[in-house]
């Protein structure tokens, strides 16, 4: 499940920093592409020129190079990255990650990473018994980060106990485990809307909404990381693809987001309607920009666009699974499950522009689940990326009932 993937191994200053050039030659073996990023104390351990020889990239440990001026980014390798993997993580690097700490190039990778994360322990027995590294080890369990357990063996201290990294060829198995759980979505068609879209004034003129598209396009790029063939129909949004089962039909209009949504549906096996769709478009558009007139109002004639989610759900078939969601201001709970009855949902992601950093333009997103049955699942402010994983999730064990 590794070939084909980019991985972004972290390695911070302890002695177990000397397993990782097998590491990553082993991770080279199962076709992935590795790059490596060092804190500053972690050339002290393994030196770069022999991760540069396994991995056949440059080692990346300050921000950028003084004697060039280039810049190493640390955006760019978050996205870039399949999985980034901290192998050894010691104490103090897993502090300042539960804290939100970056004070080095390693750290603001992680802060900035869109794709799973992987952390190795690896400490003094005491040290790693400790409540705080505990309280820490919890905290990123919540934040979605993955734990590859320590072993017990012989300490660099002298001292026998649970600390030591786990050994390469068991963090490369847990990889592979990760990812070959995560393709429960191979062989299944996914068609996301997303994004706003844009109503025609006149040339120059539309009625549109704050729609970015990000959260669209974390469902599609969490499907398509999960084995889904994912088809994203978008409206105008400056947001990039990076996946590459991801096929993008970028449209403009409420009815334009409608045929290319109809035209999928036959061949969907999941349909999520996250796109804020504009209900009413005017009923002539101009063919010229319109002058503002000296005085008096101008008034503009609006019909309804097609209801997108409606058809859909006439349409739906036995076994599809088709997920709505509900962008509310008031009475949130009753106006989303309301919605997901009469457009024949399955269940309806819920957003409140009550909510602060969620909805609209935020890197973050607040989210309840209602389904059809009446349930109610509410979630905690998280990434719009671990909203998605948290949706899909959803999703699947409603197919798998």
């Amino acid at each position: 499940m590794l070939k084909g993937k980019n991985i972004l191994l972290g390695i911070t200053g302890g002695i177990a920093a000397y397993k990782c050039a097998g590491l990553a030659r082993l991770l080279v073996k199962q076709g992935c592409d590795v790059k490596v990023v060092m804190t500053p104390l972690a050339r002290q351990f393994v030196t770069p020129l022999s991760m540069a020889t396994v991995t056949r990239h440059p080692i990346l440990v300050d921000f950028f190079n003084p004697e060039n001026g280039e810049w190493n980014s640390h955006v760019s390798l978050g996205l870039w990255a399949d999985a980034y993997l901290i192998a050894p993580a010691t104490a103090n690097s897993l502090g300042k990650m539960a804290n939100g700490i970056a004070d080095n190039l390693l750290l603001t990778s992680y802060l900035s990473a869109r794709c799973p994360v992987f952390v190795a322990p690896a400490m003094d027995l005491d040290m790693y018994a400790h409540k705080a590294t505990q309280r820490n080890l919890d905290i990123l369990r919540a934040d979605g980060v993955n734990i590859i357990e320590p072993e017990s063996g012989f300490l660099a201290s002298g001292l026998e106990g649970k600390g030591r990294m786990a050994e390469p060829e068991a963090i490369v198995a847990a990889l592979d485990a990760y990812f070959a759980e995560q393709q429960d979505l191979a062989g299944k068609t996914v068609m996301i809307t997303a994004g706003p879209t844009y109503e025609k004034i006149d040339p120059v003129r539309f009625i549109g909404n704050y729609s970015s598209g990000k959260m669209g396009f974390a469902l599609a790029e969490e499907c398509a990381r999960r084995g889904a063939s994912v088809k994203l129909v978008v409206g105008p949004v400056s947001l990039k693809t990076s996946t590459p089962n991801i096929e993008r039909i970028d449209v403009e209009s409420a009815q334009e987001m409608h045929d290319a949504a109809v035209a999928l549906s036959d061949i969907a096996d999941i349909e999520i309607l996250c796109a804020a769709v504009a209900d009413y478009r005017v009923a002539q558009q101009a063919d010229h920009k319109i002058k503002r007139e000296k005085t008096g109002a101008m008034t503009l004639e609006l019909v309804p666009n097609p209801d997108i989610a409606a058809e859909l759900g006439r349409r739906k078939r036995d076994g599809q699974l088709m997920i709505g969601f509900a962008l509310e201001t008031n009475d949130e709970q009753q106006n989303a499950a309301g919605k997901c009855e009469r457009k024949n949902l399955d269940f309806i992601v819920l957003n409140s522009l009550r909510d602060q950093n969620a909805g609209f333009r935020y890197d973050t997103n607040k989210v309840t689940i209602l389904d059809r049955n009446g349930d109610v699942t509410p979630y905690d402010l998280k990434s719009k990326a671990l909203v998605a994983k948290d949706i899909i999730d959803y999703a699947l064990k409603k197919l798998n009932k």
